[in-house]
């Protein structure tokens, strides 16, 4: 509506309310269109000209709403975007999905591979492998798309690139260690901090990763020192960082104008001592059969002979004894177990006030925008240092401080140049399969990803070390730098991953392939698109339902011109016009700078 006729309704609705004090709830605009005819010039037969009075053309609350949940899950389709758009109560939508049952990884896990043999003994007379990293992906594709607490499971994703394992190593043979590991992430993405902390030390599968599995205590005379890996990462990267931070997530810098480093090469070494001694917690199924089932696990049975379902346990005899002094003077006693010492700990890099401002910036920069202002990390922040009730590491309190801040909801940060970040190659593919409608024969997800991966360089727990697939302060050559903002995922989008994700975007929308069974032969699910035939006869109708669908009503005047006149290319004479014309928006949309950054 433009300005004038905006303006000359106000003065009518007005004028009525001086003539009458009546109150009236059936007029024009009360969101119906009972006993009007409305015309226009469109000639397509398809005009919904109606909409300019009945309410159904006012998108802003979908727009808002789309745009809501894709931040706070993998996609929505229609249905849920209008439901959502109703009230526009972000609050209790995220209230209702803290409430939904947790969907774990590792049954998922068994379940797939438990189907997967029966197909492979149907189809191969070789021996099954698995399950390893190919059920994983199956398992994580399917539960992404199936799980009802998807908030839960958008958090699960966004930690598991903060705590890192990768299939990058051994660990890819290992299906059901890998989710297992994920499922630490699933049950405490809406628990507490300290939790994850706790139980990823303790976890086979980070021990293996990084080291503290088998991590023996000093022996002087073999010339042993307590490996620093672990030691090292659960500071830098799992949770204070390396420079001393105000609570903004500014650093804080000493007399002379230097940023304060928050441990040196000493608090390693100390801390490493700490995580000495773990070792198995079981035997795994393949080791009992030539292993006495009772016997304990060997301080050297490594990642293939133990369960990589179950925690590690303590050695005593292979624990550094004594006393050790880590980060901020605090000296751990000796005359402890080996179980207290890391207890302790990791309780006090939990409680160190980096904590708070350094996780609240990797979560807004995985679920909002690259460049957070120091006031939204500091609001962020003060949930994770209290939740209101005194607790502490609340990631409820978190979720809810990211999704509802003002920088996250409120329109004028749309338009801030500063604002948003470049989508994630996962997170494109996840939108466009829970918004499209699509056809899996089996029933199952067996997507094995590798496709993608090799196209787009991202996959579920494929990063490439544990500094994850990009840095939280990558800075591309040029404007970036110059106005000192970081732009983490360009750091994997390159010419080759640019040019692989437009190829997807082809498949998903021209062949109508969303990923591959495990022979790469056929598609284990396809597109289908005929819900919107109907409304490719006029290109505005597609347009404007992909715009809210997909880019949350973020497409650019240019881009829509552009858009519109490819699909007018095409006739309506043709018999597939209306497959072309939907394949072809669908395509343009997908691949449009507009889709691709979130603002």
């Amino acid at each position: 509506m433009n300005q004038r006729v905006f303006s000359i309704v106000t003065i009518i609705i007005f004028a009525s309310s001086i003539l009458s004090s009546q109150y009236y709830n059936d007029y024009i605009g009360a969101g119906h269109d009972r006993g009007v005819t409305v015309r226009s010039s469109s000639s397509s037969g398809t005009s919904l000209a109606a909409h300019t009075i009945n309410g159904e053309g006012l998108d802003a609350n979908k727009m808002a709403a789309s745009r809501f949940l894709f931040q706070s899950s993998f996609g929505a389709d229609i249905e849920e975007i209008a439901e959502l758009a109703e009230t526009l109560d972000y609050e209790g939508w995220i209230n209702n999905q803290f409430s939904q049952p947790t969907s774990l990884l590792l049954p998922k896990l068994w379940e797939t591979d438990a189907r997967a043999r029966v197909i492979f003994a149907a189809e191969n007379d070789g021996e099954y492998f698995g399950p390893y990293a190919l059920h994983f992906q199956y398992a994580w594709w399917d539960n992404n798309y199936k799980a009802p607490d998807q908030l839960r499971h958008r958090i699960a994703y966004a930690l598991s690139q903060i705590v890192v394992i990768s299939i990058n190593s051994q660990l890819g043979d290992y299906g059901e260690g890998l989710a297992s590991f994920y499922d630490i992430l699933v049950r405490n993405a809406l628990g507490n901090y300290e939790d994850i902390l706790q139980e990823i030390t303790i976890d086979p599968n980070m021990g293996f990763y990084l080291s503290h599995l088998q991590n023996p205590k000093t022996d002087n005379e073999l010339g042993i020192r307590p490996d620093e890996n672990f030691a090292r990462e659960i500071m830098q990267l799992f949770s204070i960082g390396l420079y001393e931070l105000n609570n903004d997530g500014s650093r804080k810098v000493d007399g002379n104008g230097d940023f304060i480093p928050t441990y040196d090469n000493t608090d390693i070494q100390e801390l490493a001592k700490v995580f000495t001694g773990l070792k198995g917690g079981e035997w795994s199924a393949d080791a009992l059969t030539y292993v006495n089932p009772g016997a304990p696990v060997d301080f050297d049975a490594g990642i293939d002979n133990i369960n990589r379902e179950v925690p590690m346990q303590m050695q005593e005899s292979q624990h550094e004894p004594g006393p050790k002094t880590i980060i901020g003077d605090y000296t751990i006693p000796g005359g402890q177990t080996g179980m207290e010492d890391i207890q302790q700990a990791v309780s006090h890099l939990f409680n160190h006030p980096n904590v708070g401002p350094f996780i609240a910036r990797r979560l807004i920069q995985q679920l909002i925008k690259s460049n957070p202002s120091p006031g939204y990390i500091d609001r962020v922040a003060r949930s994770f240092n209290d939740n209101g009730s005194g607790i502490r590491g609340d990631m409820k309190a978190v979720v809810k401080a990211i999704l509802l801040d003002q920088e996250a909801r409120d329109c004028a940060e749309i338009n801030n140049p500063t604002s948003g970040k470049l989508k994630e190659p996962i997170m494109r593919y996840t939108q466009f399969l829970h918004a499209i409608p699509g056809d899996v024969p089996d029933g199952y997800y067996w997507n094995n990803g590798y496709d993608y991966l090799n196209d787009t360089r991202q996959l579920p727990l494929v990063a490439p070390s544990v500094f994850n697939f990009y840095l939280p302060d990558h800075q591309p050559v040029g404007d970036f730098v110059d106005q000192d903002l970081v732009a983490p995922e360009f750091q994997i989008h390159n010419s080759q991953s640019a040019i692989g994700y437009l190829n997807q975007a082809h498949k998903w929308t021209s062949w109508k392939a969303l990923f591959w069974d495990w022979f790469e032969s056929t598609p284990a699910a396809v597109t289908d698109l005929s819900s919107y035939y109907a409304m490719s006869e006029d290109p505005e109708t597609l347009i404007n339902h992909f715009n809210v669908l997909l880019v949350h009503g973020r497409l650019s005047e240019e881009t829509r011109a552009n858009i519109k006149n490819a699909l007018t290319q095409i006739p309506m004479v043709w018999d597939n016009s209306r497959e072309l014309r939907t394949e072809l928006c669908l395509y343009l949309i997908m691949i449009s700078p507009d889709y691709v950054v979130i603002k």
